[in-house]
């Protein structure tokens, strides 16, 4: 009798234990996912790049357009590199390869330097979210914007047979 009210006290002290140990890892749990809502808002270009991938990027985007207002700071907030991207494809006729927007990218924005694994993750973003089209060409991957959206036309009436 004796060794089982000691386990029941073992028992209830390790629950206990575990409570806390749970109340601790839902607090570093809410302070991680206020840091991964930070990184995306301000989304610097490499940095954030394996953050974004996984939401991605990118979803990585959870806004498809924010402002480039200044933030608390005064610093300017860049624009999502998502729709830096649509911009660069917008300006082509044609589709282009993940490479070529990172290029292009590199030198229309030389203050942004995202991998070209970031770079792939958000055109798929893009891609899945319906902005943009994947073109496979043999062992090549291109992208381009979607086009406009057919106008809708009105229904035509039927005329009433008599």
């Amino acid at each position: 009798m004796e060794q089982a009210a000691s386990d029941l006290r073992e028992d209830r002290r390790r629950q206990q234990e575990l409570a806390e140990k749970i109340k601790v890892l839902r607090q570093e749990e809410a302070l991680l996912m206020n840091i991964l809502n930070l990184a995306e808002r301000f989304e610097p270009s490499a940095g954030t790049g394996a953050l974004s991938a996984g939401t991605q990027d990118g979803t990585a985007e959870k806004a498809p357009h924010r402002a480039t207002t200044a933030d608390a700071e005064g610093k300017p907030r860049q624009p999502l590199l998502g729709d830096v991207l649509m911009d660069l494809l917008a300006a082509h006729g044609e589709p282009r390869l993940a490479k070529e927007l990172r290029d292009e990218l590199l030198e229309k924005h030389p203050q942004r330097i995202p991998t070209p694994q970031v770079v792939r993750n958000t055109l798929e973003s893009l891609v899945a979210k319906g902005r943009i089209q994947r073109h496979k060409q043999q062992r090549s991957v291109m992208y381009s914007p979607t086009g406009p959206e057919p106008e809708k036309t009105a229904p035509e009436k039927a005329t009433p047979t008599t």
